[in-house]
């Protein structure tokens, strides 16, 4: 099932919630492939924001995420220019996810700025597979094109983890926005990933994405995005990840801590 006729398979549970069927093609071993978790969390969020733009998402990812999903969306506090939701996910093992999101109305402001600029690196059309061969990785990874355009590709011992990657829906139904943006930025592993020599297990445990535009625009659907393992200590990973448009444009920032059983 694409990325399309997933989300037009989301249905009420009640008067608020929403209920999702995980299919197959979307997992990652036994649990639902972490960006498509995040997504659903602001897909059920989105009617209570009362219109304005999603500017943060925080998720933890507490236990696995397959069979039916039911996210239920509150507003904690809505102000003047922003509202605070969470959204809780549950299904028949109880508490699946728990993500705060945040949404606010464009203010006008003296500062205008942003200091990150992209990687240089080739064009999709010039980059490599991340995977080294076609259909390998993880399950959820064949609705994605994923292109390695600078760093190691995953299990080749190298000494840093900074992956910087071309990626996009292979749905061309797939709309240009905050949702479809969300559940795209956490398909490529672990930057840590390129430092293994063997095949180990990783899990994410919590994620925060930060939208620094309103607008989500590009060429054919590709994004440019940067991961960077900064730290992997006692078994668990802390990356940065930056992401951009084909003009170069920065579309999100965020942060991840993953569990590494390796």
């Amino acid at each position: 099932m694409n990325f399309t006729r997933l989300l037009a398979s989301v249905s009420p549970a009640d008067a608020q919630a929403r209920a999702t069927a995980i299919p197959e093609n979307w997992m990652q071993g036994r649990t639902a492939y972490g960006g498509l978790t995040a997504a659903l969390c602001l897909e059920a969020a989105i009617p209570l924001s009362g219109g304005l733009p999603v500017r943060a998402v925080q998720v933890a990812f507490v236990g696995p995420v397959n069979g039916t999903a039911v996210c239920r969306p509150q507003v904690l506090r809505q102000g003047k220019n922003t509202v605070f939701t969470s959204v809780r996910m549950t299904g028949e093992e109880g508490v699946l996810a728990e993500a705060i999101i945040t949404f606010g109305a464009a203010r006008t402001s003296a500062l205008d700025f942003a200091h990150l600029a992209p990687p240089e690196v080739p064009p999709p059309a010039s980059a490599r597979n991340y995977f080294r061969q076609q259909g390998q990785g993880p399950t959820f990874a064949q609705n994605f094109d994923i292109l390695l355009a600078a760093g190691s590709p995953p299990m080749s011992g190298a000494s840093q983890a900074d992956i910087s990657i071309w990626m996009r829906h292979n749905d061309p139904a797939t709309l240009n926005d905050a949702v479809a943006l969300l559940a795209l930025a956490d398909a490529p592993p672990p930057a840590a990933l390129s430092m293994f020599t063997a095949p180990g297990r990783i899990s994410s445990m919590t994620w925060m994405a930060e939208f620094l535009t309103e607008t989500i625009k590009t060429d054919d659907r590709w994004f440019l995005a940067r991961h960077t393992a900064q730290t992997a200590r006692n078994g668990y990973s802390s990356q940065a990840m930056s992401m951009w448009n084909t003009a170069g444009e920065p579309v999100m920032i965020g942060r991840q801590t993953i569990a590494v059983f390796a």
